[in-house]
């Protein structure tokens, strides 16, 4: 037994020393950038290039537009720690990798969403997304598909937050809902060097039995409304009826120019029908002897 924990402390040493030798191997590289195989490798890259100058001139130059930037690799690591451009630079054909990423506001439209409201109502919505690229090195590093995973994100965000409202909500606060989603989307993204500057609701379509459900309760509104008004409109005229007959009883000459207008009225129109206008108070001598 002795024996057995005298290997097995031996054994253990033997892995402590190999882990710190690993490590100390690690950080030598960390700080050196290389080790020697990867310091052979690009020396004879350098060289491969100066003895096959100036053939390999067109392989070694990379020209990217204002609005690009390249992400170099040499051997699998970052060359320079940032991205380069724009203008033209200098690569290695064996062990560089180049990839270009275009900074420009990219503009996805979204598939249409088929979601389901708080108060159970079946609506499809269309939207687009506006989002730029940040950071390169952050796009190629952190993420395998940029614009995929901002375009998928975006879906599942804006399916999540209009689902927690009602209809009448989502036709009335579009504005509110997608700085919601915007607010989200792009902090879900900042770790991949994407900046998402808008998110627009294009449409919402709702099903046909609920358009000629909700066209009938316009209408029904609209009628109540349009008999509401005209009630008031007859009370109003009443009461200006009431006080024109007030100021014709006060004089009763009022009464025979008001006939006399009317008279005229209908002559202007050239109508075959002729009204003389006769006094109330000759027939009350007709009364009397009726009377008597």
């Amino acid at each position: 037994m002795g024996d057995t924990r005298v290997q097995m402390t031996g054994q253990g040493s033997n892995f402590q020393q190999f882990d710190q030798s690993t490590k100390n191997q690690r950080e030598e590289e960390e700080a050196t950038g290389y080790n020697l195989c990867s310091v052979i490798l690009i020396g004879l890259s350098y060289a491969l290039v100066v003895l096959t100058f100036p053939i390999t001139i067109f392989f070694c130059i990379r020209i990217v537009k204002e609005y690009e930037r390249a992400v170099i690799y040499r051997l699998g690591r970052l060359e320079g720690k940032r991205a380069f451009g724009p203008g033209m630079f200098f690569i290695l054909p064996c062990t560089d990798t180049c990839t270009v990423i275009d900074l420009r506001t990219v503009c996805l439209n979204l598939p249409r969403q088929e979601i389901l409201s708080k108060d159970s109502v079946s609506v499809a919505v269309d939207a687009v997304v506006y989002f730029k690229v940040e950071d390169p090195v952050a796009s190629v590093n952190n993420v395998s598909d940029a614009r995929g995973s901002t375009k998928l994100l975006a879906e599942t965000t804006l399916r999540n937050t209009l689902g927690t409202h009602t209809l009448g909500e989502i036709l009335s606060q579009r504005e509110s809902l997608t700085q919601h989603t915007l607010h989200i989307v792009d902090q879900a993204t900042h770790p991949w060097g994407i900046k998402v500057e808008r998110v627009e609701i294009k449409d919402v379509l709702l099903p046909q039995s609920m358009q000629r459900s909700m066209a009938a309760e316009a209408e029904s509104a609209r009628e109540a409304r349009a008999k509401v008004i005209a009630a008031e409109g007859e009370q109003q005229a009443s009461r200006a009826l009431k006080e024109a007959a007030d100021v014709i009883n006060e004089s009763p000459a009022a009464l025979q120019l008001r006939y006399l207008q009317t008279l005229n009225t209908i002559s202007a129109e050239k109508n075959s029908t002729i009204v003389f206008p006769i006094p109330i108070e000759m027939f009350k001598g007709f009364a009397n002897s009726a009377q008597k």
